[in-house]
C-alpha cells in the first residue's frame, strides 16, 4: 500500500512520541521551528479511548502544521485496537502506530507495549486487528457503527470542527514501534514475526524492556534487523542516543536505517531538527568521504530565542490544554532554559510558575535581563 512513507525524503528524519512530553504544544513547537519529516502522538491506550475519560482524545488534539501526523496507540486487545484504528482515522490522521515497546510496568503488566515481543501471535493479531479498522473505515465503517458512546462521538467531531479540515476517507499506514527484545536481543527473529504482518514502518529502539532506558542503545543490533527489513517494501527506523546530527548520520551511515527517530534531546531543543536536515541535505549532496569527513552542523539559538520560544510553548499550552494541570508544562520551560546566563535561577523561578501570566512576568524579566549581555558582547 502506498502512503506518505513513501513520498518522504531519506534518510527520515522523525520526532519520536514521548509519554508525558510529545502533547499537542510540544508538537507545534517542533513543527513551526525544527520542521520533522514526521510526528508522533503520546501514546495512547486502546481501552481507555474506548471506555475511559473523555479526556484521554487531548492526546490526540494537533494542528495542520504538523503533518504528517501519526497517532500512536497501545494495548493488548485486539478488538480495542480496531475500534481506536476507526477513530484515529475519523480524526484525520496521516496514519497509526502500534506501541510494542514501552517498557513501563503499567503498560507491560497489562500485557501491552514490550510485554507483545513475547506474544508474538498476539502482536500479529493486533496488527491485523488495526489494517481491518483502517480498511473498514475507509469502506464506510462509522463511530456510530462500533458502537461509540455519544459523548465521545460530540467530542471527535469538535475536535474535526476546530481544525477546519476536511476528512477525507483513506487506508491510513499501519506501523509498530518496537524494541530489541524483552530480556535479550532477539530482534532478528522479531522483525521476521512483524514484517509477516507487513506494517510499512518498523521503529527499532536500541534496548531491550530490562533495560529500560539504561546502559547504551545498541545500533549493530539495530543495524541487522535493518538489513533484513531492507529486503521487503516495509521501512526500518532507528531509535536511540541521538544527540546531535552527528549521531544521527553516523548511525544512518553505519546501519542503513531508513531513517531514525529523535526523542530526549529533542526536549527543549526544536532547533536540532534544523541541524538534522542540514545533516541530510549533506549526505545527499556530498559522496561518502566528504560526509564523513566534515562535522555536522550545531545550531546554538540565542538566550532570546529560548525565552521566547517558551513563551509561545506557553501560551499554545494554556490555549490548547486548558483543563490540564499547569504543572505538566514546568518540566519544558525547564528544558528551555540552559546554556545563557543565569538560566539556572530562572529555571529554579520558572518551575514553580503557575499561570501564563506568571511565566510571562518571568520571562519578559528574564529577556530584558539578556538584552544588554548580548549588546555588550556585540
Amino acid at each position: 500500500m502506498s502512503s506518505f512513507w513513501q513520498t518522504l525524503p531519506q534518510p527520515i528524519l522523525a520526532l519520536a512520541p514521548m509519554d508525558g512530553v510529545s502533547d499537542a504544544p510540544f508538537r507545534q513547537v517542533q513543527a513551526e521551528i525544527g520542521r520533522p519529516d514526521v510526528v508522533f502522538t503520546e501514546f495512547t491506550n486502546v481501552e481507555g479511548l474506548w471506555r475511559g475519560d473523555v479526556r484521554l482524545l487531548d492526546a490526540f488534539l494537533y494542528d495542520e502544521t504538523e503533518r504528517p501526523v501519526v497517532a500512536q496507540i497501545f494495548g493488548s486487545t485486539p478488538p480495542d485496537f480496531y475500534r481506536s484504528a476507526i477513530m484515529v482515522c475519523e480524526l484525520g490522521f496521516d496514519g497509526v502506530d502500534i506501541n510494542m515497546g514501552c517498557p513501563s510496568k503499567c503498560v507491560t503488566g497489562h500485557g501491552g507495549g514490550a510485554a507483545l515481543i513475547r506474544e508474538p501471535r498476539l502482536a500479529q493479531e493486533i496488527v491485523r486487528a488495526t489494517k481491518q479498522g483502517v480498511e473498514d473505515w475507509a469502506n464506510g465503517q462509522t463511530l456510530e457503527g462500533i458502537g461509540l458512546a455519544p459523548q465521545r462521538i460530540a467530542r471527535i467531531r469538535q475536535m474535526n470542527q476546530e481544525r477546519q479540515t476536511p476528512i477525507e476517507r483513506r487506508r491510513l499506514p499501519v506501523t509498530v514501534k518496537t524494541r530489541l527484545g524483552y530480556d535479550s536481543i532477539i530482534i532478528e527473529d522479531w522483525v521476521k514475526i512483524l514484517l509477516e504482518v507487513e506494517p510499512v514502518v518498523i521503529s527499532i529502539h536500541g534496548r531491550t524492556l530490562r533495560q529500560m532506558y539504561t546502559g547504551s542503545a545498541n545500533w549493530e543490533a539495530i543495524g541487522r534487523a535493518a538489513a533484513i527489513i531492507r529486503q521487503t517494501p516495509t521501512l526500518a527506523l532507528g531509535n536511540g542516543d541521538i544527540h546531535t546530527a552527528e549521531d544521527a548520520r553516523r548511525r544512518i551511515l553505519e546501519t542503513g536505517v531508513h531513517g531514525v527517530l529523535v526523542g530526549r534531546a529533542s526536549m527543549g531543543n526544536p532547533w536540532l531538527f534544523r541541524d538534522l536536515r542540514a545533516m541530510r541535505a549533506d549526505l545527499l549532496t556530498a559522496n561518502a568521504a566528504e560526509t564523513a569527513a566534515a562535522p555536522a552542523p550545531v545550531t546554538r539559538p540565542t538566550s532570546q530565542e529560548r525565552l521566547r520560544t517558551a513563551m509561545r510553548h506557553t501560551r499554545l499550552f494554556t490555549r490548547l490544554l486548558p483543563n490540564h494541570r499547569f504543572v505538566e508544562l514546568r518540566k519544558h520551560l525547564s528544558w528551555y532554559c540552559r546554556d545563557f546566563f543565569e538560566a539556572a535561577l530562572l529555571r529554579r523561578q520558572l518551575v514553580q510558575a503557575n499561570s501564563l501570566e506568571e511565566v510571562e512576568r518571568l520571562i519578559e524579566m528574564g529577556l530584558s535581563e539578556q538584552q544588554p549581555r548580548q549588546e555588550a558582547g556585540d
